[in-house]
């Protein structure tokens, strides 16, 4: 069966902080990508199962300087917005709000 991605995903681990956006707060934690493409990324957490379906999410880029050669040619992610779509025993799937470049 031939992959319906619109995007091509990269398997990197890089170092995010995810917010999640919910009534009351804006909750914080520090995670990391399995994988992420233009429309969206894997994150690991052991939270999965708090979160509810459809939770909205602000992502940023956590490293302040990258000093590690093979994140060189990634962009920071800067606001960049998203929404839960699934969730495994693994962590979160979040579908970005728009397109993101992913590339320096």
């Amino acid at each position: 069966m031939k992959e319906k991605r619109r995007y091509e995903r990269f398997s990197v681990k890089l170092p995010l902080n995810l917010e999640l956006m919910t009534a009351s707060r804006l909750r914080p934690l520090n995670v990391d990508t399995k994988d992420i493409s233009a429309s969206g990324a894997f994150i690991y957490t052991k939270e999965a199962s708090y979160i509810p379906d459809d939770t909205r999410f602000l992502l940023n880029s956590s490293y302040a300087h990258i000093s590690d050669l093979k994140l060189k040619k990634w962009k920071r992610l800067e606001n960049c917005a998203g929404t839960m779509v699934r969730a495994t025993s693994e962590g979160i799937a979040i579908s970005f709000n728009r397109p993101v470049e992913l590339f320096v």
